[in-house]
């Protein structure tokens, strides 16, 4: 296999970091060679899963079915997410019945698999009980089938290649809209009481739920700590301010990603206009976005 030789000395991108105080990569566009990344993970034959949830969301009077968003995620997700690896979906739904109605066309080595869910009465119960869905399914089910599982939001789309430049024990998504920001302006849970809880002289990233993931092994860990944390918290009648965010940002701090992604990987247009005069890293290199979150529903 030939390629340039790599560099010791000046990087290819001088205007982002890309290793963290940890050693941790930061992976952004420009700062890796995929076809050298291609031949070692093919030659290990690895295989990923993608976990995603389409599950009813009330909130006051409006309900909202994340089944809608089903379609974009999988046509585009075939298009750029992991092609040429073996691939398993794991829709997490108590819609079963509609996303049996699709029939998508996957190519060679890639499955879907439909996973009951219950119905939430509150959007918040969601959220807060994805983590404990994902545990109990990496438990049963997910380590036996998959080496890596990577979790999204459904509601996104898959714009440019997501490949396994991505992977790594355990790997975290800087969020858009704290890429740049102090840390006090962080919104991680303040609140003393919740196991949640980070101070404000304390913090690397700011991460975001929408895209994480990792070895079977690290989900395993990382799902039991933010589960077992909702619980301690319900017990108190708290909750965390960004649900099962705040519980994951908490965990990143004790136990560091090994892998940290750009904003590139998990972006939204409204940003764009919002966040360029503040951000001067994008102002001057508009992001090639791999990952594009739907316009949020608002929910009244």
């Amino acid at each position: 296999m030939l390629y340039e030789k790599p560099r010791a000395i000046n990087p290819t991108r001088t205007d982002v970091v890309t290793v963290t105080p940890w050693l941790a990569p930061i992976v952004w566009n420009g700062t890796y060679n995929i076809d050298i990344l291609n031949a070692q993970f093919q030659l290990r034959g690895v295989r990923i899963g993608l976990a995603t949830f389409a599950i009813k969301k009330v909130r006051g009077m409006v309900r909202l079915l994340y089944v809608v968003f089903l379609k974009n995620f999988i046509e585009t997700a075939e298009k750029f997410f992991m092609v040429g690896y073996k691939v398993n979906y794991y829709i997490l739904t108590d819609r079963v019945e509609e996303v049996r109605q699709y029939n998508f066309k996957l190519g060679e080595g890639r499955q879907l698999f439909i996973l009951k869910s219950p119905t939430y009465k509150r959007w918040q119960d969601i959220c807060f009980r994805r983590m404990e869905m994902i545990l109990n399914y990496t438990r049963d089910r997910f380590s036996n089938e998959v080496d890596y599982l990577a979790v999204s939001d459904i509601d996104t789309v898959f714009m440019d290649d997501v490949g396994v430049e991505s992977l790594s024990d355990l790997f975290g998504t800087i969020h858009f809209g704290f890429y740049n920001a102090p840390r006090q302006r962080f919104t991680y849970e303040r609140h003393p009481e919740s196991r949640a809880y980070i101070p404000y002289d304390e913090g690397d990233y700011y991460y975001a739920a929408g895209y994480f993931g990792g070895t079977t092994e690290e989900i395993y860990k990382l799902t039991n700590y933010c589960h077992n944390g909702i619980m301690a918290d319900r017990e108190k009648n708290i909750e965390a301010l960004w649900h099962e965010e705040s519980h994951l940002n908490k965990y990143f701090i004790y136990y560091k990603p090994t892998k940290l992604l750009s904003p590139e990987y998990l972006w939204d247009r409204s940003m764009d206009s919002k966040g360029l005069p503040l951000f001067p890293v994008f102002a001057k290199r508009i992001p090639k976005v791999l990952m594009l979150m739907l316009s949020r529903v608002k929910l009244s």
